[in-house]
């Protein structure tokens, strides 16, 4: 059973900067792609970044030039660096991950606040 875990989820202020972490318990070269995705209250679930396999990225306008994302295949690890964080980024963030066979898995989300 594949599961996501991920964490890092906090309260900051506006201004302020997270690093949110999604853990695999298997080797991350089973998915094709992974990514972070969020849904604040009351809104849909919204894909925030992505990467492959190869490392190339994808980031929604939103978040570009402040979120970074990355994976650590040795630590079955991925990362979404969160820098110059406003209060519009306040959600529940979910790590996905996707294999090449069209398998979806899922985190069970982590919280971040952003407020003064």
């Amino acid at each position: 059973q594949v599961q996501l875990v991920e964490s890092g989820g906090g309260l900051v202020q506006p201004g302020g900067s997270l690093r949110l972490s999604c853990a695999a318990s298997t080797s991350l070269f089973r998915f094709s792609t992974m990514g972070w995705y969020r849904q604040a209250p009351g809104k849909q679930r919204e894909l925030v970044a992505t990467i492959t396999g190869g490392g190339t990225t994808n980031y929604a306008d939103s978040v570009k030039g402040r979120f970074t994302i990355s994976r650590d295949n040795a630590k079955n690890t991925m990362y979404l660096q969160m820098n110059t964080l406003k209060p519009e980024d306040t959600g529940d963030y979910y790590c996905q991950g996707g294999t090449i066979w069209g398998t979806i898995y899922w985190g069970q989300g982590t919280q971040v606040t952003v407020s003064s």
